[in-house]
């Protein structure tokens, strides 16, 4: 079996990077590194900067399963059974028996045969219990509510729980969102920079900027409703709702998927409901765009005519914000879920009924708890389809940045976790009425 470019240069890297002390991101730079393809490129940098910014972690879940003191082991050895581990903690998209063969043939490789029914023993019980943890040594690890962690682990697996709770306590990026109009987008973006602010490509979408610097907030772009702080998966989301000539936004405060709304459809006419006044002042100010009526009211006692598109980002848990809003984990409660389900399910029963035949409604959340997302729509949905979310995405491919656009579905939904995906965690269903 061959190793994969990707993990041989990642072990090629690590090794210098042991050996010579040499600084990783020097390596990753290097001549040969940029020779490889872009997804080639993007795993050797995850697994390497995974690597390092796990090392303890990973030492101590080998040494959990090894017979002898790590200090024994060859270090290519070392490294090969951290680079296996690492994926089979962290990378949920690469399945565990790749992970565990690719990192035996590193062994092979680095001239280490008797080593290699040690790695591959090691590699197989980690791949049983890939943190080789429970749900309560993750709570106190990442400052987590166990019954949260629990649930993740049995929603998604242990890997992609360890990586949640890993997000949830960094700072996140700030994400912004562009103006659609590729010169507009140039001139601002042009202007952001005379400003001060520092921008990186988006992780996700095209439109989207990531700020490295500076604060967007204080520029005359963002006072003129030209720059939006979204993050990307939230843009995302207004993206798949699409195009109509009368919109319906149920839940539409602050206002962010509004405006993706109203630019993407400038001759539509826009409905934005919110049911607090307080909160719909502070759309009307945001949201200028002249086709969009600000109305404050509850879409369940909500009465108009038919429209053909309509977006229902229903107040929720927020469980997929925590990196943001961590004072969430420390609020909520179990028996909190199905309070929100039962007005979620309201919500969505009442958009739909608000949907012209043929009609198109995207319902999404950012929380991550199935509760408020696939079991809304499965309790909602009578008399509408539920699109294949493979269909729509690729509807919208021309803005989608991300290269791996497969890790976003599961099933016919939109799923992005946090730590998985660089982004927060939402959900998204889109329907039609027959």
């Amino acid at each position: 079996m061959a190793v994969s470019l990707s993990r041989a240069a990642a072990f090629d890297v690590l090794l210098r990077v042991e050996r010579d002390a040499s600084y990783a991101s020097e390596l990753l730079h290097s001549k040969k590194i940029d020779e490889l393809s872009a997804a080639d490129r993007g795993l050797t940098h995850e697994i390497v900067m995974g690597v390092l910014r796990w090392q303890s972690a990973l030492d101590a879940a080998i040494a959990a399963q090894a017979s002898q003191p790590l200090r024994k082991l060859d270090r290519e050895v070392l490294i090969a059974l951290r680079i296996g581990a690492y994926q089979l903690r962290f990378l949920n998209r690469v399945p565990a028996n790749a992970a565990v063969n690719e990192s035996v043939e590193l062994v092979k490789r680095a001239r280490k045969r008797s080593a290699v029914p040690f790695a591959n023993a090691i590699l197989r019980k980690l791949a049983k219990d890939p943190k080789a943890t429970t749900a309560t040594s993750l709570a106190e690890q990442f400052a987590h509510p166990e019954w949260i962690v629990s649930r993740w682990i049995s929603t998604y697996g242990a890997q992609a729980a360890a990586a949640i709770c890993a997000y949830d306590q960094q700072i996140p990026e700030t994400s912004i969102r562009l103006p659609f109009d590729p010169a507009r987008r140039k001139a601002v973006e042009v202007e952001l920079q005379r400003s001060g602010v520092t921008l990186a490509p988006g992780h996700l979408l095209h439109v989207a900027r990531r700020v490295t610097g500076g604060d967007v907030r204080h520029t005359a772009a963002f006072a003129r409703g030209e720059v939006w702080i979204q993050d990307e998966a939230s843009q995302l989301v207004a993206l798949l709702a699409g195009r109509g000539e009368r919109i319906l936004d149920c839940c539409a405060a602050p206002g962010g998927k509004t405006s993706v709304l109203a630019e993407r459809n400038p001759s539509a006419k826009i409905v934005a409901l919110e049911l607090y006044e307080q909160r719909a002042k502070l759309l009307r100010e945001r949201v200028r765009a002249a086709n969009v009526a600000v109305q404050t009211s509850d879409v369940t006692t909500f009465t108009g005519d038919p429209f053909d598109c309509v977006l229902a980002d229903v107040p929720c848990s927020g469980t997929g914000t925590l990196a943001r809003n961590p004072e969430i984990k420390w609020r909520l409660k179990p028996e909190d879920l199905l309070d929100l389900q039962g007005r979620q399910v309201a919500i969505l029963k009442a958009a739909i009924q608000q949907l012209a035949p043929g009609g198109r409604l995207v319902y999404s959340t950012c929380s991550l708890e199935p509760e408020e997302g696939e079991q809304v729509v499965e309790q909602a949905s009578s008399g509408v389809n539920v699109l294949d979310i493979t269909s729509e995405l690729s509807n919208i491919r021309a803005e989608i940045a991300i290269s791996d656009a497969k890790s976003l579905i599961r099933g016919p939904y939109l799923r992005t976790l946090p730590g998985v995906q660089p982004c927060d965690g939402f959900f998204a269903a889109v329907l039609t009425r027959a």
